[in-house]
């Protein structure tokens, strides 16, 4: 029975699926299509960007159809997010293998969009081109509430699976038959560049598109993911104020120094343009602490407490100077609320979404409230209960010129929270108590971070019985993680009662000054707090020495200055500068000041110093602790008990400089297996040190043992 033309035709395309081939039996051939891609192909580029975007957006706001409202309400902001991913894809024209750098390009874009998805799963600021800087941070902090090893693993795997399929297609792929002309290519990308300069210029002019985000997170949504993580690769450190000069500088000194002279006793050194003052010999001891993720959990409309979670906190903000504190960022960035305390400089200044510790302070010095007390015979320390590399937090406090950093692993922890995530911060006041004993005779300056309210928070029940009952979120997992916050915050709040105890029992002059960092990671909006601003935490402070409470609502950067103030004490470039303005951060003047003074002192001629270097780096010591090895002892089973003092987790066995594994007993005994003991051999040096992330040796025992199996 004859086949019909139906089942001839149908048989022969199954034929052609499965071989390859052409009724012929000759090889399909695609140039048409090929052709056609290649002569439309800036129309093929325009329509893939504006698809990208869409795609990108879909994950960073984790809604198609939000994606969609950003296309429709903020069009130019989408097209211009489409501008640059086409000007990214013209790169290709310069290549012969096209498809394979379309496919390159359009992963990084892609890859990044999805990056920024998950980090905003676990934070509210968006992902920055500085972000890629912490990713050794991160690195060391697998199995916490960042991600899990299966999680590494599986970005991992999918890595490389991209990487060989890329490696395959640069072999096989196809490449671009027509002739190359290679100056039109790049005349067409050098026309992008110039096209994406003029049109950015234009949309920042006009103000269609933001130059600067005061609030990184709504800036990405107001102008896009591609727009806001470039402006985070173009734009990074301050640009130079168009006044910036040696006669600006001089004449802010010399207005600091004629406001001064109305404000306070002072003199200004005639070698130096900064103040000099402090004669006090009973300067008061200054202790700064950064409450992780802190605020007053009363201030979220929604939330239903069955009692005050802070009372501690509350009762010296009733009765001590205290107030709103504006820091400049959300849900993340302890770091970068810390550059503005410490070094009393307003970030607006710098790059999109940059950190100062990860850019311009890991190779440059820069005055801060330790060096300028430092000056007048304060010790300055760090106490933290988490790594010393951690954003680069050791290389940064180096920096600063403070005098002792004692991390998480000068620090014998034994507690952690329910989740066993953090430490808890009772250890701190211990640790802050020993910073200030190990300079008698000397007031200090303690700055510690705390770290026990830092997310994120589980969805699932995890306290059975807690302290205190939280309810008014919209789901019961909503509900779990609001009741494990507060709890957390109220052992925090614990913890002020007991500082403030300890500081009591000392016969020294002190003032603390306490400060939230930022708003915990809740995906908390506007309208859900009392004060309508997520930039907004509290801060409160307690003295022993009868400061008079002057309640003002300051931003970050002006903390340590405003109340140094009210202590008296008149130290440093910048945060004389504060103490002799009104504290009004909307004066123009006021800000270009700043602006002045912070490029001169990072970037500039440091004019204020007279073109002199005169805040080196310190030479950091990690911990006040002097450890050493007292014996050792070969145990039954074969292995080798080394004793001593101040041993923490991360204490380990040094043999002749190379690290060994190690079994921390306790704050005094250390043992070496039984298979490494094995091997010592007579004259070995033995030695501890303590390590930090990527094997740092952040300190070593004071002394070295020689072994001899005799002994």
């Amino acid at each position: 029975m004859k086949a019909s033309l139906k089942d001839i035709f149908f048989r022969r395309r199954l034929a052609e699926k499965d071989t390859g081939m052409d009724s012929a039996g000759k090889k399909r051939d695609f140039s048409r299509q090929v052709a056609f891609f290649n002569r439309y192909s800036l129309l093929f580029h325009a329509l893939l960007s504006c698809l990208y975007v869409l795609i990108i957006e879909s994950f960073s706001r984790r809604s198609l159809l939000d994606a969609l409202a950003f296309a429709g309400g903020h069009t130019f902001a989408f097209l211009f997010n489409a501008l640059i991913i086409f000007a990214t894809l013209s790169v290709v024209y310069l290549f012969r293998r096209r498809a394979l750098m379309r496919i390159i390009i359009s992963s990084v874009w892609l890859l990044l969009g999805i990056i920024n998805g998950c980090v905003l799963s676990q934070r509210v600021t968006p992902f920055g081109f500085t972000d890629f800087k912490c990713i050794s941070d991160l690195m060391t902090m697998t199995d916490t509430q960042y991600f899990s090893k299966f999680q590494a693993i599986g970005v991992i795997i999918l890595l490389s699976m991209l990487a060989v399929s890329l490696v395959i297609l640069s072999i096989k792929g196809p490449k671009f038959q027509g002739k190359a002309h290679k100056l039109r290519a790049a005349l067409l990308c050098a026309g992008m560049c110039v096209i994406m300069s003029t049109a950015t210029t234009f949309a920042q002019n006009s103000n269609r598109m933001a130059s600067y985000f005061s609030n990184i997170a709504q800036g990405y949504l107001d102008y896009g993911f591609v727009y806001g993580f470039s402006s985070s690769v173009m734009d990074r450190g301050m640009n130079k104020p168009n006044d910036y000069s040696r006669e600006t500088i001089r004449q802010i000194a010399s207005n600091v120094a004629h406001a001064k002279q109305k404000k306070a006793s002072f003199h200004v050194a005639e070698s130096d343009n900064v103040i000099s003052d402090s004669t006090d010999t009973e300067q008061p001891n200054i202790i700064c602490i950064l409450l992780e993720s802190f605020m007053d959990p009363t201030q979220v409309n929604f939330l239903k407490m069955s009692k005050d979670p802070i009372p501690n906190f509350r009762a010296l903000s009733d009765n001590y100077t205290s107030g709103y504190l504006t820091v400049p960022v959300v849900g993340a960035g302890t770091a970068n609320s810390e550059f503005e305390v410490l070094t009393g400089m307003n970030l607006r200044y710098f790059g999109t979404g940059e950190y100062p510790y990860k850019t311009i302070l890991k190779k440059t010095n820069c005055e801060s409230i330790a060096s300028d007390l430092s000056k007048v015979g304060y010790g300055t320390h760090v106490v933290h209960n988490n790594g010393g590399n951690f954003y680069s937090r050791a290389n940064a406090f180096s920096q600063f010129g403070f005098d002792t950093f004692t991390s998480k692993e000068l620090m014998n922890i034994q507690e952690y929270t329910p989740l066993g995530s953090w430490p808890t911060d009772d250890i701190l006041i211990r640790e802050t108590q020993k910073a200030l004993d190990s300079t008698p005779g000397q007031s200090d300056f303690v700055y510690t971070i705390t770290v026990q309210g830092h997310g994120a928070y589980p969805t699932e029940k995890v306290l059975e019985n807690p302290d205190i009952q939280v309810s008014g979120a919209q789901t019961e997992a909503q509900n779990n993680q609001w009741e494990y916050y507060v709890n957390q915050i109220h052992e925090v709040d614990k913890f002020i009662g007991n500082m403030v105890d300890m500081l009591s029992q000392r016969d020294e002059k002190t003032l603390l000054v306490m400060f939230g960092d930022h708003l915990p990671t809740m995906g908390l909006t506007e309208e859900d707090l009392q004060t309508n601003d997520l930039f907004q935490t509290q801060y409160a402070t307690w003295n022993n020495f009868g400061m008079k409470q002057k309640d003002a609502d300051l931003t970050a950067y002006q903390l340590l200055a405003y109340n140094m103030q009210q202590a008296g004490i008149y130290e440093g470039t910048i945060f004389t500068y504060h103490q002799t303005s009104d504290y009004d951060v909307n004066d123009k003047a006021y800000q270009n000041g700043l602006e002045n003074l912070q490029y001169d002192i990072l970037y500039g001629k440091r004019y204020c110093y007279n073109g002199l270097n005169r805040y080196p780096a310190s030479d950091l010591q990690m911990g006040v602790d002097e450890t050493h090895i007292y014996n050792y002892r070969l145990n039954e089973d074969g292995s080798l008990s080394i004793y001593g003092d101040h041993f923490t987790n991360w204490s380990r066995i040094y043999v002749n400089d190379e690290k060994m594994s190690t079994t921390f007993v306790s704050d005094r005994q250390l043992m070496l297996s039984a298979e490494n003991t094995a091997k010592l051999e007579d004259g070995d040096i033995l030695k501890v040190c303590q390590v930090g992330s990527s094997e740092t040796i952040f300190r070593s025992t004071e002394n070295a043992m020689m072994y001899h199996k005799a002994d």
